[in-house]
C-alpha cells in the first residue's frame, strides 16, 4: 500500500496539533510546514512537539523578511483596510504562508496539503485559493469540512479533551478557550468567549498593546515616517534620532513603541467571505501607524479626482485579499493600477503617538517644487495668481442644478 504524504499547515495550536494526529490515524506520511512570520513562538518546542506526536518532517520556514517586503509593504502602499477598521493582518500572511506550503510540496512530491481552518472561517479559502493558484493539481484535505472529522469533534472542547486523551500539550485551555494568531503585523484573537459580542474582551487577552488609560505614557512621541512612492523607507524618532530602514527594523520598532502607547487595539464585527458575521479583537500597533502616515501623505500628494479612483480601487483590493484572492488576475491589475498612483506620495510625515491614538502633525514632499500643495496659491494672505472673481461664475454653475430641483419640487425645508 502507497503512503501518501501530506504538508500540513501547522502552528503548534491545539487545531492542527490534534488534526497531525487525527492525519497520522488515516494513515497519511505527513510533513509539517512551520511559518515563522515574526510570531513569538518556540519554534524548536513546536517542532519538537510535532516530531513527538509523529511528523515525518517539520520544516520551520522563516519567512519574516518576504512577509514584510513582499505583502506587508505593499499593503501600506495601497493603503488597504477591510470594512474601513481592519488592517488585514491575518489575511496578508495566507498567500505568504500559502508559498511556503507549496514549495514543501514540490520538494517533497506531495500531492495533498492539509489545513486546519474551520469550516466556518475565511482562512480555508484564503489557503485554497492560493494553493490552486500555484499548483492547480493540489489535492486538499480540510478535516473540518471533514464528515467523520466532524462527528467527532463538534468544536474546541472536543479537541481540548483530544489532545489530553494522547498526551498532546496544548496552551488553550477549557476556562479560556479563544482562539489567537500572531504574526509581526498584528495578533487576533476570535472564538470562545468572544463568540458573545456584547462580552467585554478580558483586559487578559491582549498581547501586543498596553491598556492606554492605565499603562500608556502621558507625555506623546513623535516620529518622522519617511515614504518613497508609497512604500515606507526609514523611521526616525524624533526623541533620540535613531533611525529605522529596514521592513523588520521598522516595524519592530513602532510595533513595541505604539504598543506602549496602546495604539491599534480594535474590538470589530466583520462579514466573513462565506457570508457569517463574526466577532474578532485585534491589535496592530505598527501597521496602524505606518496606514495614518501613508494616508496622510497620500492626500496631501495626490491629485483630487486620482485619490478618489485609487480609494475605490483600494476598496476592491481590501476585499481581494479578505477573501483569499492575492493571486488572482483581478488583485494583479488592481495592485498595478494602484502602484501607479503611489508614484508621487514621496515624502515624510510626522506622526504624534498619544494614549490609544496617533495622528499626523507635519508633512513634507521630497520635492516640494513639483508637489501639488502651492503654499502661495491657497494662502490668505497674496491672491498667488488665484482670480477671486471666477468662483462667482464657478458657485453659479453648480448652483443651476439646485435652483432646478426647487422650481420642479418647491424649496427645501427645513426642520424647524
Amino acid at each position: 500500500m502507497v503512503v501518501e504524504k501530506v504538508i500540513l499547515a501547522y502552528s503548534g495550536g491545539l487545531d492542527t496539533s490534534c488534526i497531525l494526529k487525527w492525519l497520522l490515524e488515516q494513515r497519511y506520511e505527513v510533513i509539517c510546514v512551520l511559518a515563522d512570520v515574526g510570531q513569538q513562538e518556540n519554534f524548536e518546542a513546536a517542532r519538537q512537539k510535532a516530531l513527538k506526536i509523529g511528523a515525518k518532517e517539520v520544516i520551520v520556514a522563516d519567512i519574516k523578511r518576504q512577509f514584510a517586503e513582499q505583502y506587508i509593504w505593499p499593503a501600506i502602499q495601497m493603503g488597504l483596510i477591510y470594512e474601513e477598521r481592519y488592517l488585514l493582518g491575518t489575511s496578508l500572511a495566507r498567500p505568504c504562508i500559502s508559498v511556503a506550503l507549496i514549495e514543501a510540496a514540490r520538494r517533497h512530491g506531495a500531492k495533498y496539503l492539509a489545513h486546519g481552518a474551520t469550516g466556518k472561517g475565511n482562512d480555508q479559502v484564503r489557503f485554497e485559493l492560493c494553493a490552486y493558484a500555484l499548483q492547480p493539481d493540489l489535492k486538499i484535505i480540510a478535516p473540518w469540512r471533514d464528515v467523520e472529522f466532524c462527528r467527532q469533534f463538534q468544536g474546541r472542547q472536543d479537541l481540548i479533551a483530544y489532545a489530553q486523551l494522547h498526551g498532546i500539550e496544548v496552551t488553550a485551555k477549557p476556562a479560556t478557550p479563544w482562539s489567537t494568531d500572531a504574526n509581526m503585523l498584528h495578533i487576533s484573537y476570535e472564538s470562545g468567549v468572544l463568540e458573545d459580542p456584547n462580552t467585554v474582551a478580558p483586559s487578559s487577552l491582549y498581547e501586543l498593546t498596553l491598556d492606554p488609560f492605565t499603562q500608556a505614557p502621558k507625555t506623546p512621541h513623535r516620529v518622522c515616517v519617511h515614504f518613497e512612492h508609497g512604500l515606507p523607507t526609514r523611521v526616525e524618532d524624533l526623541a533620540n534620532s535613531r533611525v529605522y530602514s529596514t521592513p523588520l527594523e521598522m516595524l519592530k520598532y513602532l510595533n513595541e513603541l505604539g504598543g506602549s502607547y496602546g495604539i491599534g487595539r480594535i474590538d470589530i464585527v466583520e462579514n466573513r467571505y462565506v457570508g457569517l458575521k463574526s466577532r474578532g479583537v485585534y491589535e496592530t500597533p505598527g501597521g496602524t501607524i505606518l496606514y495614518a502616515a501613508h494616508q496622510d501623505l497620500e492626500v496631501f500628494a495626490l491629485d483630487r479626482e486620482v485619490l478618489r479612483t485609487k480609494q475605490l480601487l483600494r476598496d476592491r483590493m481590501s476585499d481581494y485579499v479578505y477573501n483569499g484572492y492575492w493571486f488572482s488576475p483581478e488583485a494583479l491589475y488592481v495592485r498595478r493600477c494602484i502602484q501607479l498612483a503611489q508614484q508621487q506620495v514621496t515624502g515624510q510625515v510626522t506622526m504624534e503617538l498619544a494614549p490609544g491614538y496617533c495622528r499626523a502633525i507635519a508633512r513634507k514632499a521630497a520635492d516640494a517644487v513639483a508637489a501639488l500643495y502651492n503654499q502661495q496659491l491657497v494662502s490668505m494672505d497674496v491672491h498667488g495668481g488665484y482670480v477671486p472673481q471666477d468662483a462667482g461664475g464657478f458657485i453659479a454653475i453648480n448652483a443651476v442644478r439646485v435652483r432646478e430641483h426647487v422650481r420642479a419640487f418647491g424649496p427645501y425645508q427645513t426642520d424647524n
